[in-house]
């Protein structure tokens, strides 16, 4: 994991991992009767960790695309999301269409779906990649961007602690699935972790993770009438 994304992996004060996907891990953990040990690592990292055989499995947030397909497996999904925007309050940006100009500049953070999309649908705006969200986010504040393209959650979030100075633009550009990450090759593993997800949807154990970690996020989609994370 990256543990610098909360709330789904990041550490506590004392330094512990915490976060929705570390509560996924221990469970899942339990069911294959296996150790667990968290290895924190950088998300353009986790990839190259995985080829490599220092970690087993990637369970990060991570976007299960084709790109990655080529390289990983990857397990059934279960979390829906989507790409989304961050822009300045007094920015005139309303939607994804006003950023298609070289007159405009756009933060993305390194190895994620948000600069993948970009590289590939703004071919002509200058792009700020960054290897933190935070440094991300105070392009957007500062205005040195005209927005910052990463999924809905977090953006809803980041325009929490900065509501003077960000608008949130939550209308998905693309529909994201994120899975559980496994080496090429290995199918009993994939099949035990996919028959984990099943477990742990019919068990309600998602809910409970929602409700115990996304309750404003959880209303927020709800209201603007987009399924909730853990709805498939």
């Amino acid at each position: 994991m990256d543990l610098t994304y909360p709330p789904f992996e990041s550490k506590s004060a004392s330094g512990e991992p915490e976060g929705v996907s570390v509560e996924i891990a221990k469970a899942l953990a339990d069911h294959l009767d296996r150790p667990l040990q968290i290895e924190a690592l950088p998300f353009d990292g986790l990839i190259p960790a995985l080829k490599t055989g220092k970690i087993d499995l990637i369970l990060s947030s991570m976007t299960a695309n084709e790109k990655r397909r080529k390289s990983i497996d990857f397990s059934d999904p279960y979390v829906r999301t989507g790409l989304a925007m961050l822009v300045p309050a007094d920015s005139d940006v309303q939607g994804f269409d006003d950023l298609l100009s070289s007159d405009r500049r756009v933060a993305v953070r390194l190895g994620t779906t948000g600069e993948m999309f970009a590289k590939d649908r703004l071919p002509d705006t200058k792009l700020t990649v960054l290897d933190q969200d935070a440094s991300c986010v105070l392009e957007v504040v500062n205005g040195r961007v005209d927005a910052y393209i990463y999924d809905q959650l977090s953006i809803f979030r980041y325009h929490q602690k900065h509501p003077e100075t960000t608008r949130a633009l939550l209308e998905p550009l693309l529909d994201e699935f994120w899975a559980i990450g496994i080496a090429k090759g290995s199918d009993d593993l994939r099949s035990a972790v996919n028959a984990f997800l099943a477990d742990y949807r019919a068990s309600g154990a998602f809910d409970e993770l929602g409700d115990r970690f996304l309750k404003e996020e959880k209303a927020m989609l709800e209201k603007m009438g987009i399924p909730f994370l853990f709805e498939q």
